[in-house]
């Protein structure tokens, strides 16, 4: 086996990596010894401290912030086949301890050790994002792996993300591996759904929120429940089956909202089901102005804080989303707070919350605290795999 060429790193650079984290940042890199021009977008390299003892292989990307990911602190190990098959396995088998259904994300990027590769499982058919060079180099390797290991009938590669821009590499939506339908079919908590895996949101479904929603389900017996940026009804579709009264489902996506009435009629809920098109701030100020009043409210909106230069508004637009849901509460309402923006803290998001409910003069208890699912791992010297937070509310009138 060939030796791979080294990226040497300043003195000292090395601690985040012995301390557990698998990123090298570009100022971080001894370019005099290592110039990064010596090296392509995706290259497999051979880290080394500055005084040249190997910390492990990675890959590079030279024209990123984030120039280097490790793959293994074993010096034998490459970014091939062999390594990504046996890296699956380990993926799979924790999933497969978890959920009885085989629908779930298969691979979390960094955490299972794969980075820049996610796959999210629907049965036999697998949704495959790859955002790095250094991935997209192994693609032929990686199919095939997954095969070995899946099995699956269909690999639609959804490389349509944005962070695709970063790395350089195209975006596109390919089928490798059998005929992707439009529709997909997928079973959570429980309850079916169709998700549009072609034309949907990131790969056509999100299980982060799985764990969330199961334990929504305590709360809507009987409940006249708003489900707000729904999308295709992960919430309110669970909340209709779980025995709620009446569901109302809020989205910009009219396309979304069809398939709302498709999941309730999947589920025999069509009765309970009620869908609302346009932007779900006005939408709030017209239910307000029309006296509606819930007695469950989910805000489980897209990453208002995307960048850290959207800090201000973002944080804004967490605290109007979240003010207007509380004045739509019974007077002993429940409110679902979420946030997907990982630079959103978790203490923030708390803090969001108890001053919109003393702005509206509410009183607010915490009655529980969520994460993303297990089959979202986090990487705990990653701070960025780290981005659902969840709190479950009891909003009252002041007294």
């Amino acid at each position: 086996m060939n030796k791979l060429p080294p990226l040497k790193l300043k003195k000292g650079e090395e601690r985040r990596l012995r301390g557990g984290h698998v990123w090298v940042y570009s100022n971080e890199i001894d370019v005099k010894a290592t110039p990064l021009s010596g090296f392509e977008a995706g290259d497999q390299v051979e880290i080394q401290a500055s005084n040249g003892k190997v910390l492990g292989n990675g890959y590079i990307n030279p024209n990123t912030l984030i120039s280097a990911r490790l793959i293994s602190r074993n010096p034998s190990y490459r970014l091939d086949q062999s390594l990504i098959t046996h890296r699956l396995k380990i993926a799979l088998s924790i999933r497969e301890r978890l959920f009885s259904d085989s629908c779930y994300r298969l691979v979390h990027g960094d955490s299972d050790g794969l980075p820049g590769l996610v796959v999210d499982r629907f049965g036999d058919l697998l949704s495959v994002q790859i955002t790095t060079a250094g991935m997209e180099l192994v693609k032929t390797q990686l199919i095939a792996a997954l095969e070995k290991v899946v099995a699956p009938t269909v690999i639609l590669l959804k490389n349509d993300t944005s962070a695709r821009d970063v790395e350089g590499l195209e975006r596109g939506v390919e089928c490798v591996v059998g005929d992707a339908p439009e529709l997909v079919m997928l079973k959570e908590n429980g309850v079916q759904f169709e998700a549009p895996l072609i034309s949907g949101q990131k790969t056509g479904w999100y299980y982060d929120h799985r764990m969330n929603r199961q334990r929504m389900k305590s709360y809507v017996k009987g409940q006249r429940v708003l489900d707000l940026f729904s999308y295709i009804g992960g919430w309110g579709v669970q909340a209709a089956v779980a025995g709620a009264s009446e569901v109302i489902c809020v989205d910009s996506s009219e396309s979304s909202l069809e398939h709302v009435h498709g999941n309730a009629a999947l589920n025999d809920v069509t009765d309970k089901m009620a869908t609302l098109h346009g932007d779900v701030f006005a939408a709030l100020k017209e239910l307000r102005a029309a006296r509606e009043q819930f007695d469950l409210v989910v805000v489980d909106p897209p990453a208002f804080i995307k960048r850290r230069k959207d800090q201000k508004n973002g944080l804004q637009a967490y605290r109007r989303v979240n003010e207007l849901a509380m004045r739509l509460l019974s007077r002993d309402g429940i409110l679902v707070s979420a946030s997907c923006s990982h630079h959103l803290q978790r203490s923030q998001l708390k803090s969001i919350l108890l001053q919109s409910s003393r702005h509206i003069d509410r009183n607010l208890t915490i009655l529980e605290e969520g994460h993303q699912g297990p089959d979202h791992p986090v990487h705990p010297a990653i701070p960025e795999t780290e981005y659902i937070k969840c709190f479950t509310g009891r909003v009252l009138p002041a007294g």
